[in-house]
């Protein structure tokens, strides 16, 4: 892959394995909203920047190739042979085979581990522009400000610190509803103790999982996504309605639970369970199966 710097931004030469339609609207990220263009703008890593797919090009306004080296390429997991995943996971069933072919372009991002915790909280119960528009909120009234782009100002996610300042009932302001509690609540701890969420990434599957169901508002599907998508455990499999529907449609019986139906994926599709997840949840959602 060649990277080619352009004014204000770089063009990735013939990427394999990258769609922005597929990476954004898989469901593991909040901060990304599709342009009229195609392109979709988002904030990450205390940058704002826009990604586009152009033929066998991937575009990124906003930056520079030495961010790209620094950020964006971890971020965006590009040293990962999605193509040699994807070979594997076909082999399993006509049914991974055809949610792979659909969701061609996912890419599990490596996002910020204490936004993701905060995020997943929020998305309990949760429709995913209610779940947007709260962390909009919670990071314009307490995130810093990075900076204007196309005409809007866009803002970081708020450090424990920074979001720790607000009240439950300033928090509850910011739409989060009866996580409110659950979000003051896990700011306290972070903050009282000491703690970097990230270092929970250093930890097996089991223990980092058990330190997050710590926190008050962390269940064990809340905590799956969390693992998956801010601590880059592979081996996890969450169970939302979507992925529900889908595995009653594909794998198993109706009535079986959903620690059992959890258990039952990860037996499957072990160690690459959670790119098995994907797939199957932007299957069924974008498809409408199982409803």
């Amino acid at each position: 892959m060649n990277i080619i710097e352009k004014e204000n931004g770089i063009i990735l030469e013939e990427v394999a394995d990258f769609d922005p339609k597929h990476i954004f609207e898989c469901g593991q990220c909040f901060r990304w909203r599709a342009e009229e263009d195609g392109s979709y703008t988002g904030v990450a890593m205390g940058k704002v920047i826009n990604v586009k797919r152009e033929g066998n090009d991937v575009i990124i306004d906003n930056t520079t190739k030495e961010d790209y080296e620094n950020i964006w390429r971890d971020y965006f997991d590009m040293d990962t042979d999605y193509g040699k995943i994807k070979s594997t996971l076909k082999e399993f069933d006509e049914y991974l085979d055809k949610a792979v072919d659909f969701g061609w372009g996912i890419r599990i991002l490596r996002q910020d581990s204490w936004e993701m915790l905060i995020s997943f909280i929020i998305s309990s119960n949760n429709r995913i522009p209610m779940i947007q528009r709260a962390i909009e909120n919670l990071s314009e009234r307490y995130g810093k400000l990075i900076g204007e782009y196309r005409g809007k100002k866009y803002y970081a996610f708020p450090t424990p610190e920074e979001l720790n300042k607000a009240t439950q009932e300033e928090i509850r302001e910011c739409k989060t509803g009866f996580r409110d509690k659950y979000i003051k609540s896990t700011c306290k701890s972070v903050v009282e103790l000491g703690l970097d969420v990230k270092n929970f990434r250093k930890l097996s599957t089991e223990d980092c999982c058990k330190e997050l169901k710590k926190f008050n508002g962390v269940g064990p599907k809340v905590c799956d996504c969390i693992a998956l998508f801010g601590m880059q455990k592979i081996d996890t499999f969450p169970v939302d309605v979507w992925v529900k529907r889908v595995m009653q449609e594909f794998y198993i019986e109706e009535d079986m639970s959903l620690p059992k139906m959890r258990k039952f994926a990860l037996e499957k599709f072990g160690d690459i369970a959670g790119y098995a997840q994907q797939y199957l949840f932007y299957y069924a959602r974008e498809l409408g199966i199982g409803k």
